[in-house]
């Protein structure tokens, strides 16, 4: 078990009255046969949602709430915060990622084999289809990020922008995060490669969701996710 009890699994929520308890449901009742504590952050949500995660207390470990819309960066850093596990896995709040999945990123850190694993869009997967990804530039702007950062940091990342990132709580200990919003994916993934951590990726299911459906990121956020990691590239 390479010393892996517990597993805490981070849930930034923004406005996500439609599928917050579904999803709460399913992480909750995944077996992963490891001791689960979920960390659920409330983002200053406005539709409801923290109504309804007051109403369900049972179905997580902590809620913090941010007193205004910080971002995701920000809430994955509160969440942090919180954390007792060995491992932190990242959990949107919406159906795009399925908790099934959790084994399968699990099982190279549970195995000693690696101490970050990104559950990858890409691997294994048709080149494009219209049922995968609902915003077909989103499928472009991920690839070439995930190109970008290849190059830059000198080794092969297929999904660099991809919600399940598994990571062990003592390699986080030692990283600064300063991201506040979407950026923070770029700038964890920077601060891994720097300092020469591994990062195995797994094959993952995906749903994606049209921007009527709740889907919040841009193409402004693919700007700054390249400045991002240019930035980290040569800052020290």
């Amino acid at each position: 078990m390479n010393n892996i009890r517990k597993v805490s699994i981070i849930m930034p929520v923004y406005n996500e009255k439609r599928t917050i308890i579904e999803i709460l449901e399913k992480v909750r009742k995944e077996e992963i046969y490891l001791e689960k504590e979920i960390i659920v952050i409330d983002d200053k949500s406005t539709d409801g949602t923290k109504e309804l995660l007051l109403e369900h207390a049972h179905l997580y470990t902590t809620l913090c709430n941010h007193e205004s819309n910080r971002g995701k960066g920000a809430a994955v850093r509160t969440g942090l915060e919180h954390a007792t596990g060995d491992v932190i896995i990242i959990q949107d709040a919406d159906l795009e990622y399925s908790p099934s999945d959790y084994k399968k990123i699990l099982e190279p850190i549970i195995q000693g084999k690696t101490q970050a694993v990104y559950g990858s869009r890409f691997i294994k997967q048709p080149i494009l289809s219209k049922q995968k990804w609902a915003i077909p530039t989103h499928f472009i702007g991920n690839k070439m990020l995930s190109m970008a950062t290849s190059i830059l940091y000198m080794q092969k990342i297929t999904d660099m922008e991809t919600c399940y990132k598994a990571i062990k709580k003592e390699i986080l200990r030692d990283i600064k995060l300063k991201s506040e919003r979407f950026d923070f994916e770029p700038e964890i993934t920077a601060k891994l490669l720097k300092k020469k951590i591994k990062i195995q990726e797994v094959p993952i299911t995906y749903n994606s969701r049209k921007k009527n459906e709740g889907k919040k990121i841009s193409w402004k956020d693919g700007i700054k996710a390249i400045w991002t990691l240019v930035y980290w590239r040569f800052k020290n």
